[in-house]
């Protein structure tokens, strides 16, 4: 029989003192990989699945520290700072461990199930104090489910309450595997309309919403929704509408709704990856205007969060 400690994974970030990942304090392991592409991505440095380069402009001197020490011969000087041949770049994160500003940092790195709970399950005593617990997000933590799995049935079997962050994106088996170990589920929703959802996804979201109602009716795992909000995207008054309906008709209106507004970090990160210009570039809603949202979901009987 494999313990579940010994899968490997690939994870970029452990996120300490989360409080909008779930209950309580919490500690975010953020897993890279994910099936779709959302024209507004916060986190594109979770794509794929392997390590990449984060490059801080800012932080460059010239030095050429790090074009020494490629080995793929995928650095070079320009207009005296350094960039980056992405084609010939694998992640090896050499450049990184020889810049001497922090210029360029790796973002990702493997590991096993275990070594990653024991980063995780050392902070313990404050998931105990708060009603907190470990939350897996990404990226999409389904497109490593085994991984995921590892993970939470560590997390289970030391009694610590787990949430998985997900767009809910798999095939149901997998969906239903990896909810075995699942305390709390926060689910996305990002447009109701299937072509929409394609267009600026990647993906239809008709498997996403059937996951989503087996995940209520058939596992009776608890659930919170998570809605981003991007203006002039899926913020349209009928979208608005579909949305609030389907969680209160088909997944039960006594689910939380989180609204989440844009914020425009994913910007600044494909800048990191030397891919200026492919986030979209849009206004963050207001106050006023999340407000306006949270009366919509709330005519149809559902509690309101505004943010995480």
């Amino acid at each position: 029989m494999t313990y579940a400690g010994d899968v490997t994974g690939v994870v970029f970030n452990i996120q300490r003192y989360s409080i909008h990942d779930g209950p309580g304090i919490r500690t975010t392991a953020f897993l890279k990989g994910c099936p779709l592409r959302c024209a507004w991505c916060q986190n594109p440095e979770s794509q794929t699945m392997r390590p990449e380069i984060f490059f801080v402009s800012e932080n460059c001197t010239g030095c050429g520290a790090c074009v020494e020490a490629c080995p793929q011969g995928a650095i070079e000087l320009f207009e005296g700072r350094s960039r980056t041949d992405r084609t010939k770049c694998v992640g090896c994160g050499t450049c990184a461990e020889a810049c001497p500003n922090e210029a360029r940092n790796l973002m990702g790195r493997s590991a096993t199930a275990h070594e990653v709970f024991q980063e995780l399950a050392a902070d313990e005593i404050f998931y105990q104090r708060s009603g907190g617990g470990v939350t897996l997000s990404g990226g999409e933590p389904l497109a490593q489910p085994e991984f995921a799995t590892g993970l939470l049935e560590l997390c289970r079997e030391a009694a610590i309450h787990t949430t998985l962050d997900t767009c809910g994106y798999g095939p149901w088996e997998t969906v239903r595997r990896v909810m075995e170990f699942v305390d709390l589920v926060l689910y996305d929703f990002k447009h109701m309309d299937p072509i929409e959802h394609q267009r600026l996804t990647g993906v239809s979201n008709e498997r996403i919403l059937k996951n989503a109602t087996r995940i209520c009716r058939d596992l009776a795992v608890p659930m919170w929704a998570r809605v981003p909000v991007i203006p002039g995207y899926n913020d349209a008054p009928e979208n608005l509408v579909a949305t609030a309906r389907f969680i209160a008709t088909d997944l039960g209106d006594s689910i939380k709704v989180h609204l989440l507004p844009y914020h425009r970090l994913g910007e600044t990160k494909y800048e990191r990856m030397e891919e200026p210009g492919k986030s979209i570039s849009v206004q963050p809603p207001s106050e006023e205007r999340m407000g306006e949202i949270g009366e919509v979901f709330e005519s149809f009987g559902l509690t309101v969060h505004l943010g995480g």
